[in-house]
């Protein structure tokens, strides 16, 4: 494939190359299915460093136009599949839910999970991770971490995490408008292990906590295994309820309000800036702290409001929370791999130096070699470029599911349309049996993601959180063999 290139030009070369074949792509010189030129090839041909070839793929895979296959390289895609056409008419019940019984355990949760993920051809659409893709880059990535951070590993390392990284982090979270200094930075294995000091160092027992309802189910199992009270405020199609929230902010006094500003888990919900505004107001009125967990924020098809974070400077004049009265919490397992275990909280003020003390007394600190590779990631700007193949096939792949469901599920199931994120949240039909659905499903290979567990009574109302971080043809089937699993009951 010979690509021409002006060398004097304005425009980099790697725009070049990917103008070349999207115009090829277009015009029909390269029909779907068709394999490009290996990145050696490429550069071998068009006389350019690989590097310049990688970028221009990238940009091409961020299109939307061209999917790398792991072993084989990279292919046209098919043309993107028409839009679903069936607005949201997601509208659950506003019920507040203040649990009082044996819930199960989160171990026990996982391990069904994990046992059921291990049967051979199993459709996960469970998962709260991305596709496995990227694997050669990986491998490279790793093996120049390794070099760069020899020394290191025969020695500790800081227990917030390692000084080049946590700048790197810092220089990341000023795109989302959450401008922080690496002093303000704590770096732990997964947002989990952040969200769990922080609850250990500021609750006692009887403590009342609100959440959204529903909300992600580790952090329920957290508050439970603390002892805390827990008042599940519903959540709207704009987010928490913020009418109720003042209701219980004023009859139970919580000490914390936990949120999922973007990319909601598990409705996908994104609230808007007059919400996040609001919620401060709240918080400010009501003398409590907020905890925002945006572990998928990363992952939104487009803009999104700064972090609720990023507001908490403008507000509590004349407090001695100034500024500080909220966390935020942020994870690289939904973007790069879950098994690395590296995320990071962001804690201005007094709370900083106990957390950074009650993480060395945990477990030193995090892994040299995670830190060191997802440093690698970020300094070579392979992690900018898996954000855009992340997104374009995420966004393609919503597209599939919910035109999926608009034509297998029953008329009476409801659902989300996240602006970004991995799932959807469906609503069924009220007389739904949930686990008979989950046990037929499982036995045609299908693993679902059952509403209960993100409810703090793990009741709620019956639902679903579908992962459609699977291949487009994958989720086709998937569905219609629940939709039709869902139609016997119905």
């Amino acid at each position: 494939m010979k690509i021409p290139l002006d060398r004097q030009a304005a425009e980099p070369v790697y725009l070049q190359i990917r103008n070349s074949i999207s115009h090829l792509i277009q015009s029909g010189g390269l029909k779907p299915g068709d394999r490009l030129p290996s990145i050696r090839q490429m550069a071998h041909t068009a006389n350019v460093n690989k590097l310049t070839v990688i970028e221009a793929y990238s940009v091409l895979e961020a299109d939307g136009l061209i999917q790398a296959r792991q072993g084989a390289g990279f292919f046209i895609n098919p043309p993107a599949r028409s839009q679903p056409k069936r607005p949201s008419t997601f509208a659950p019940a506003q019920q507040v839910i203040i649990p009082n019984g044996h819930a199960t355990s989160f171990l026990e949760i996982s391990d069904a999970i994990l046992q059921a993920e291990s049967q051979p051809d199993i459709i996960k659409f469970s998962s709260g991770f991305p596709q496995p893709t990227g694997l050669d880059d990986l491998q490279r990535i790793a093996r120049r971490a390794v070099k760069r951070a020899a020394e290191r590993l025969f020695s500790h390392n800081h227990p917030q995490g390692d000084p080049t990284l946590r700048d790197q982090i810092a220089q990341l979270l000023v795109q989302l408008g959450l401008p922080v200094t690496p002093d303000n930075l704590l770096i732990t294995n997964g947002s989990m292990q952040a969200l769990s000091l922080v609850l250990q160092l500021l609750l006692q027992p009887g403590d009342w906590v609100v959440v959204e309802s529903p909300t992600f189910h580790g952090f329920l199992s957290l508050l439970r295994q603390v002892g805390a009270q827990i008042i599940g405020i519903p959540m709207t199609t704009s987010g928490m309820n913020l009418e109720l929230l003042e209701q219980y902010l004023q009859s139970h006094r919580p000490k914390l309000i936990y949120t999922i500003s973007t990319q909601h888990n598990p409705t996908g919900i994104t609230t808007d800036l007059a919400h996040r505004r609001q919620l401060i107001d709240l918080a400010e009125q009501y003398d409590c702290l907020i905890l925002e967990d945006n572990a998928y924020e990363w992952l939104s098809f487009g803009p999104t409001p700064p972090p609720i974070k990023a507001l908490d400077r403008c507000n509590s004049q004349g407090s001695a929370l100034k500024g500080h009265r909220i966390l935020y919490f942020g994870t690289f397992s939904k973007t790069l791999m879950p098994a690395l275990r590296v995320g990071y909280a962001v804690i201005t003020g007094p709370l900083y130096t106990p957390l950074v003390e009650r993480k060395l007394l945990h477990d030193f600190h995090v892994s040299i070699m995670s830190q060191a590779i997802i440093s690698e990631y970020l300094a070579t700007g392979h992690y900018r470029r898996r954000l855009n193949l992340l997104r374009a096939m995420n966004q393609q792949n919503r597209d599939v599911m919910l035109k999926a469901l608009e034509t297998h599920f029953p008329a009476e199931a409801s659902w989300t349309t996240p602006q970004g994120g991995l799932f959807l949240w469906i609503q069924l039909p009220p007389q739904t049996n949930l686990a008979a659905l989950a046990q037929a499903a499982l036995h045609h290979r299908l693993l679902l993601g059952t509403g209960t567990a993100f409810f703090a009574d793990q009741r709620g109302y019956p639902a679903l959180r579908l992962s459609f971080a699977q291949p487009p043809e994958v989720i086709e089937q998937g569905i219609a063999t629940l939709g039709q699993l869902l139609k016997q009951q119905c």
